[in-house]
């Protein structure tokens, strides 16, 4: 089944999904953005698709409408963007509880969230991103489960509570995990050390905590409970006081856990 869809937003996931999509056979017809310049961002990357600043869709031919904006923002399109009958209005956010569409003019609402982290210019293997999908019509979460699997075996239906504990995890595997790194480069760049030394550590730790599982792949002074290294390191990192907070906090819940 191939459907004719509408994109809200020009932002990452916009970026990324609408190729995919019509790669995928859909036909984009529609892309909003606050101004045409964003929207036609999306539109150059797919051979059709109405670049838009305005929310009203009452002529739109699509039948699926993805709201891909920041979470702050769903609320606000919803309530304001105009759509036509038998619609499907679904959003793309990991943490957002799908009654937030109820105040949306959309017939049919659901939850269309890719679980992977999307940046701009670099590609990214629908096939190997998970979508959790929600809805509380059966024939909508049909559709959108057609629409997913157009593009990746791995979806799952996935109600509000639990999407939201898999964000929060997401969070804490990607996002915290992501600036840690970023915190190891500081470090090194203070010293003058080149960050290259420590890539393949890097790598061996992720691979192996998801082979072997992270509690048992789990090194280091905390674990150890090498309290001489933990505060020699911690006075070494007293010129950022937030440096040093987070090394003392997770070496503590290492140590507890």
């Amino acid at each position: 089944m191939k459907f004719k869809i509408a994109l809200i937003g020009a932002g990452n996931v916009a970026w990324h999904l609408a190729p995919a999509l019509e790669d995928a056979g859909h036909v984009i017809t529609e892309v909003y953005a606050r101004t045409l310049k964003s929207a036609e961002n999306i539109t150059d990357r797919v051979y059709a698709g109405e670049p838009k600043d305005d929310l009203d869709f009452s002529a739109s031919e699509a039948e699926i409408f993805i709201l891909a904006v920041k979470d702050s923002a769903i609320l606000e399109v919803a309530d304001e963007i105009i759509l036509p009958e038998d619609s499907i209005l679904v959003h793309t956010s990991g943490s957002v509880a799908l009654d937030i569409l109820n105040y949306s003019s959309a017939t049919y609402t659901g939850i269309f969230y890719p679980l992977q982290s999307f940046t701009k210019g670099r590609k990214i293997e629908f096939d190997e991103v998970p979508f959790l999908l929600e809805s509380d019509d059966e024939e909508t979460l049909q559709k959108l489960k057609k629409l997913a699997k157009s593009l990746t075996p791995l979806t799952y239906t996935v109600r509000s509570k639990d999407r939201k504990a898999m964000h929060i995890a997401a969070v804490f595997a990607s996002n915290f995990s992501n600036h840690m790194i970023r915190i190891a480069e500081e470090v090194m760049r203070r010293q003058g050390l080149d960050f290259e030394m420590l890539k393949p550590l890097i790598i061996e730790t992720i691979s192996k905590s998801l082979q072997i599982g992270a509690k048992a792949a789990q090194t280091g002074p905390a674990i150890r409970e090498d309290y001489e290294t933990l505060e020699d390191h911690h006075r070494f990192l007293s010129y950022n006081e937030n440096f040093a907070e987070i090394y003392r906090l997770v070496s503590q819940d290492i140590i507890d856990s």
